[in-house]
């Protein structure tokens, strides 16, 4: 076993990359580091109650399926039966906080925002960019505004969503990966984009 010498530094993924808001051609990319990040599972026999609750709490639907519903700052998407990737736009604790008060006692809340990585694709190319890295119809008739997908990327676990169009109807996506592969991801990514 190795010594670790100095402080850990925690690393933000995409940071060293070439990344920042740029574009490539006609693909806009952004890194969504400021983005709060949780896993919530129902627990048994709790479905009901926990969409109830979250109708209560947050005025949105829980997704029954792959779809993401959202409402103000607070976004569930479906992963599986009972299982949800929620966010929020001003980070983790703020989702923590509120979200542990309203649904703790029926379902299991962990925290996902240090161990995922989120990117933003959007623009004119994304559709053929990502078409080359996933085995999934983005179409917009099959994958509409709001859905979600569980899915790979040359061979890396990911969840897939889109957002709603821009102003000038290009469609936008976001895709959530292990931050570890977010340099294999950046790679795999760029050779899609030539």
């Amino acid at each position: 076993m190795s010594a670790i010498h100095g402080p850990l530094l925690a690393e933000v993924p995409f940071s060293d990359l070439p990344l920042k808001g740029i574009r490539h051609g006609e693909l806009v990319l952004s890194g969504r580091h400021d983005l709060g990040l949780v896993t919530l599972a129902a627990r048994k026999a709790q479905n009901t109650t926990l969409a109830s609750r979250v109708r209560e709490h947050f005025q949105v639907e829980l997704p029954l399926g792959p779809f993401r519903a959202t409402a103000g700052e607070i976004a569930f998407a479906g992963l599986g039966p009972g299982a949800w990737l929620v966010t929020h736009e001003r980070g983790c604790r703020v989702l923590v906080d509120v979200l542990k008060p309203a649904v703790s006692d029926m379902a299991s809340i962990a925290d996902q925002s240090d161990g995922l990585a989120v990117l933003r694709l959007s623009g004119l190319g994304v559709r053929d960019t990502l078409c080359k890295l996933v085995s999934l119809d983005l179409h917009a008739r099959v994958f509409d505004v709001g859905r979600v997908a569980c899915t790979t990327v040359a061979h890396m676990a990911n969840i897939l969503w889109r957002l709603s169009d821009c102003d000038d109807g290009t469609p936008v996506f976001e895709i959530a990966i292990h931050r570890s592969f977010s340099e294999y991801f950046w790679r795999a990514l760029s050779a899609s984009v030539r």
